[in-house]
């Protein structure tokens, strides 16, 4: 059995692969890094379904909108819950062909439940969502609550 230190490492590398993959607009190889089965959600709530579908989508995304666009990320969490399942959470952005920077609208922070099958660590579900600051009725609702009072 391989390591747990190990196993962050090759986990670590196939989130570096799955940037490495967008960043060449490779649908197939960033299909790769997912289970045959996998679940994928998207920033917007559109739900893929298998390997194939998220590589042919984001193929087409690669060709399209997608075109000449970079993305960087980072895990900043990662568990074991058993020694074939992880789970972790990644920060990270697409920056468009056009953009200078990454605008704060474009940070993304998504969840990654990993599985090691046959040796390899896959992607079985992935849940992204857009990070956005607290809107105005959040806001209120959090004072109304009784949410932002401090100990003391």
């Amino acid at each position: 059995m391989v390591s747990r230190p190990q196993d962050e490492k090759l986990i670590r590398e196939l989130f570096e692969a799955l940037c490495t993959a967008w960043n060449h607009a490779d649908g197939e190889s960033y299909g790769a890094c997912f289970s045959e089965d996998a679940d994928y959600v998207t920033f917007n709530g559109q739900h893929l379904k298998g390997r194939n579908a998220i590589a042919e989508s984001h193929q087409e995304l690669f060709q399209g909108v997608l075109k000449g666009s970079s993305l960087s990320g980072e895990i900043v969490n990662l568990r074991f819950l058993t020694p074939e399942v992880a789970v972790f959470q990644a920060v990270g952005a697409v920056k468009l062909r056009w953009q200078k920077k990454v605008p704060e609208s474009r940070k993304s922070i998504n969840t990654n439940v990993v599985v090691k099958q046959n040796g390899e660590w896959k992607i079985a579900s992935f849940h992204n969502c857009r990070i956005q600051k607290p809107g105005i009725l959040m806001k209120l609702f959090s004072r109304f609550m009784g949410l932002n009072k401090t100990a003391g």
